[in-house]
């Protein structure tokens, strides 16, 4: 099937393949662009598994593609189109407004998104951009686009590790210092402590300034409620 042949000198003709599955769309699009002297249509198909035979036999510039057929979806078809028609171009267009196809598609190599609610001059504009290398999307799906890679992204971003706990100040006490602040605790003075641990009381005062270092605290006192609150 082939277009007027009315171009401009050294104008190169882009080869289209159709796919849709409705048939009265499909046929009114290859009527449309078909009557245009800048495209060929050289293939329609109505399912993927018809697009890809169209598409290996043809090799065409651009591929429009419907994204709700029958049987495979546009989006799982362009993986198949691809490979049988590398050099070929894919522009989605669908009704479809869903974000999830619209990231879908372009994940999989098309090179635009277009709404069927396009006018046929801005679909043959979008064509012969998307040729020179552009990534045409709706601007009704732009938006869309944005919240979707945002999402996936989101998605994507590992949940940071749990954060260790702090340590216990506590467990940086020696054994001996454990033991004072526990006298402290119970309103022993430092004679006392002395007395009953059988040391020095200069000696006693040392091990409190530890305590109270290590504890980050600035007074017997606060050692003492901070020992009790810990107890409870």
């Amino acid at each position: 099937m082939s277009s007027n042949d009315t171009t401009r000198p050294n104008e190169r003709v882009v080869r289209l393949l159709i796919v849709d599955d409705h048939t009265l769309f499909r046929r009114g699009l290859m009527a449309l662009l078909g009557h245009d002297p800048r495209f060929e249509i050289v293939g329609e198909a109505a399912d993927a598994t018809e697009a890809q035979r169209h598409a290996s036999q043809h090799q065409p510039d651009l591929i429009l593609l419907d994204n709700h057929m029958p049987g495979v979806h546009g989006v799982d078809a362009l993986a198949g189109l691809r490979e049988v028609a590398p050099q070929a171009k894919v522009l989605m267009l669908t009704v479809s407004e869903d974000a999830r196809h619209l990231a879908a598609a372009l994940r999989g190599g098309a090179s635009g998104y277009l709404l069927k609610t396009v006018d046929s001059d801005v679909l043959a504009a979008v064509i012969l951009r998307t040729m020179a290398g552009e990534s045409i999307v709706s601007p009704e799906m732009t938006t869309k686009l944005v919240q979707a890679f945002q999402a996936e992204h989101l998605a994507q971003v590992p949940t940071p590790p749990a954060a260790d706990p702090p340590p216990d100040p506590l467990s940086s006490l020696s054994p001996r210092e454990t033991e004072i602040l526990r006298y402290i605790a119970q309103g022993a003075s430092n004679k006392e402590i002395a007395r009953a641990l059988d040391i020095a009381e200069t000696t006693v005062k040392i091990h409190v300034q530890h305590i109270l270092r290590k504890l980050g605290l600035s007074s017997r006192v606060q050692a003492a409620v901070y020992l009790t609150t810990r107890s409870a």
